[in-house]
């Protein structure tokens, strides 16, 4: 067994995003996003697996292929393997984490 705790460690930057790896081998991985007030996430996507994005403090605009939503705490925002996909904090901190299947390729 293997305990983590999602909210300790969390690091910000004021220039950029800041993704931690939590977790990984070959079934999985988990990372955790770490975002300023106003930062995001390129739109970009992962051919390798669905992403599935647990928020943990803060709100953030989730953007899909022609969707786009505003989630915070307690919420989960799915998106599908392939799916080009971006995010943005609002006007606090915002952190997350991502959860993917197997292990990555390279690009993803």
């Amino acid at each position: 067994m293997e305990h983590v705790d999602l909210m300790q460690d969390i690091k910000f930057n004021d220039s950029h995003p800041i993704a931690q790896s939590i977790h990984a081998d070959k079934n999985g991985r988990l990372l955790q996003f770490a975002l300023e007030p106003g930062q995001e996430l390129k739109e970009h996507s992962n051919s390798s697996s669905p992403v599935y994005l647990l928020i943990l403090k803060g709100k953030g605009v989730f953007r899909g292929e022609g969707t786009e939503t505003v989630a915070g705490p307690g919420s989960i925002v799915i998106y599908d393997v392939d799916e080009k996909h971006s995010v943005q904090a609002r006007d606090e901190e915002l952190v997350f984490v991502a959860i993917l299947h197997g292990s990555p390729r390279k690009g993803d």
